[in-house]
């Protein structure tokens, strides 16, 4: 696929703007793979994604309980964290390839650790440490996940130049 995009980001504020353009632009379908060190922004990103489909309560990382499934408006979400992870058939144990519904959404932090177990992702965001900010280099790596990358490109400059969070 194409190469990607970079999006500078300044405080957590613009981290929630970045994860509900996500959720604006998908419509609560696809497979995101979330790259980055512990304290880049992942799980922040993700709560901006789930309150902007609707959720209202508290957004945790499920590192130790895999993964976290999501609710909304009929809607499904899945919150994975693969970090402690030992072996990517353990996904086996807890039905993970189930989790991989047509028509839902599926938010996935360390995904190398599932290689091989989960499919192929349609957006890649890998988080970087900017101090005091954060950057989010996207890159689709399906004809639907350049389109993502694309809109959300977009709206997230938009946002910035009417300086809109």
């Amino acid at each position: 696929m194409q190469g990607g995009t970079e999006l500078l980001i300044d405080n957590e504020e613009e981290m929630v703007l970045f994860g509900r353009l996500l959720a604006e632009a998908c419509k609560g379908e696809g497979i995101i793979f979330l790259q980055g060190n512990l304290g880049t922004g992942k799980t922040t990103f993700c709560r901006g994604v789930l309150n902007a489909l609707g959720h209202q309560g508290a957004v945790k990382s499920p590192t130790y309980t895999l993964v976290e499934p999501y609710e909304v408006n009929g809607q499904k979400i899945y919150h994975f964290d693969l970090y402690r992870l030992a072996d990517p058939e353990e996904l086996e144990f807890i039905g993970g390839r189930d989790y991989f519904e047509e028509k839902c959404l599926c938010l996935v932090e360390w995904p190398c650790r599932g290689e091989g177990a989960i499919p192929r992702a349609d957006l890649e965001i890998t988080f970087d440490y900017n101090l005091p900010g954060r950057t989010a280099s996207l890159k689709g790596l399906s004809d639907y996940g350049q389109q993502l990358a694309e809109i959300i490109r977009e709206q997230f400059s938009r946002n910035r130049e009417a300086g809109c969070h």
